[in-house]
């Protein structure tokens, strides 16, 4: 994997010269077992596969507790834990300048969101905060929105503008919901597919 402003560079190694390695855990979501160690949260991003040493399946990051280091994986491209139906954005950018008319009236508005280029629209509702911040609630879970990306809203093809994601509702996994019939047809970025 390569970062776009450094070229095709191993990821990993880079930030390791500039970061001093801070071991840790990889933790199952699941049960608690520790599955192997690696060599900092920091190297991984929600969504991305953990490649733990000596295990068989294959296991995804689905959270990072920063303080002890621990990063959370779950087993396959699809556990519920990957997956979010809400999110919440930092105070957004309007490319009017004012949030819509209607938001400001109501409060709320449905539209449509995505947080990554090629990710195929959702619908949602949003909320907006006191503090201009926005509530998503997606009528679909998504795989691996990440504190950092930005949540981007559009109504029909308009862009209305975006904010950077700072909280993540909880997992379909924490939540319970991972029986529901949504679950089946989760909203999946272009690269990835259903097993």
């Amino acid at each position: 994997m390569g970062i776009c402003f450094i070229g095709e560079r191993n990821f990993e190694h880079f930030i390791l010269e500039y970061l001093e390695p801070r071991p840790g855990n990889f933790v199952s979501i699941e049960d608690g077992k520790i599955m192997g160690t690696h060599k900092g949260w920091f190297l991984f991003t929600l969504g991305q596969r953990a490649r733990i040493g000596g295990q068989r399946d294959a296991w995804f990051v689905v959270d990072k507790e920063i303080k002890t280091g621990d990063v959370f994986v779950a087993p396959g491209t699809c556990h519920p834990a990957l997956y979010r139906n809400s999110l919440e954005t930092d105070p957004v950018h309007w490319i009017a300048q004012n949030p819509p008319a209607d938001l400001l009236r109501d409060g709320v508005m449905q539209c449509s969101f995505r947080f990554q280029h090629q990710m195929p629209l959702v619908q949602c509702q949003i909320t907006l905060n006191a503090d201009s911040t926005v509530l998503v609630t997606l009528v679909k879970p998504v795989r691996a929105p990440t504190p950092g990306q930005y949540a981007v809203l559009y109504k029909d093809d308009e862009c209305l503008g975006s904010g950077k994601i700072t909280k993540l509702g909880l997992s379909m996994y924490k939540a319970g919901e991972d029986k529901l019939a949504n679950f089946r047809r989760p909203v999946l970025p272009d690269n990835e597919s259903m097993p």
